[in-house]
């Protein structure tokens, strides 16, 4: 059952759109799972781009898919609170909604691109809310050093060849007109600082080998290496599209799964 929808937020100050894919087999309570898209994306990517409807007739989760702009996930210095609404306010109303689990093992962020990097920031930031992360081919790992790239020369910035001018807005919108770095939403930053006393969020990464942000994905591999966390990395031949996104969504899917896929691997055996 795909539902699509929008209700009036108080954290956006608007209305805005969200839609879920409950499969029929999920029993309460059930998991729940937040996709969240690109920056050319919106609330509708998942289902319009992905085998999500075919994927998730395994599991026994609601997939919500949220509505974010360009925002990277942030509360925008200049423009909408997009973290408070994601993981804030509609957290709270899928619960008024549906019976789901209260477990932190029970939610699980995925995203691709801005919304790998969503993810992450989203799990690192609350890490009692999500015990699972899932980034797929996440964009701009490293702020600080392209804060400090634009503040040296925004010319040269400029003259960059992937929507530099639009990039540069977002950047505002996100870090304010003097662009001053927020080390409390940086994914470096979170991982250095994370709590001694708070769940690692386990954390599934994937990137393309031809994907343009593959060196970054790498760099960020080699830094998590050096740490505690439950992180796994792959990458297979892929860009950044579509293609490498649905095949990574399955193979995330079925890792953070994995007991509950061998027991119906094992129950289909049986019956076959």
């Amino acid at each position: 059952m795909i539902l699509r929808g929008d209700y009036s937020s108080v954290a956006l100050g608007s209305k805005v759109n969200v839609q879920f894919m409950i499969p029929e087999n999920c029993t309460a309570p059930c998991k729940v799972v937040y996709l969240l898209h690109g920056l050319h994306g919106n609330q509708g990517s998942w289902i319009d781009n992905s085998m999500l409807a075919y994927y998730g007739k395994k599991y026994d989760a609601i997939f919500v898919m949220p509505e974010a702009s360009r925002s990277f996930y942030f509360d925008l210095k200049i423009g909408r609170k997009y973290n408070t609404f994601v993981s804030d306010e509609l957290p709270k109303i899928i619960k008024k909604i549906f019976n789901i689990s209260a477990a932190r093992e029970d939610c699980a962020v995925i995203g691709y691109s801005m919304g790998g990097f969503g993810s992450l920031l989203l799990a690192l930031s609350k890490p009692d809310q999500y015990g699972f992360c899932g980034a797929i081919s996440p964009a701009c790992l490293f702020f600080k050093p392209v804060l400090e790239a634009i503040k040296k020369d925004v010319d040269a910035y400029l003259k960059t060849d992937y929507e530099p001018e639009e990039l540069l807005h977002d950047l505002y919108a996100i870090y304010g007109p003097d662009l001053i770095f927020r080390p409390e939403a940086d994914i470096p930053e979170l991982i250095k600082n994370f709590p001694a006393d708070k769940p690692k969020p386990k954390i599934f990464s994937a990137c393309g080998t031809e994907d343009s942000m593959l060196k970054e994905n790498q760099k960020f591999r080699d830094m998590m290496k050096k740490t505690s966390f439950d992180y796994t990395y792959e990458e297979w031949q892929g860009n950044h599209n579509w293609s490498f996104f649905n095949e990574a969504l399955k193979k995330i899917l079925e890792f953070w799964y994995k007991d509950k896929v061998s027991n119906i691997d094992k129950s289909s055996a049986g019956d076959a």
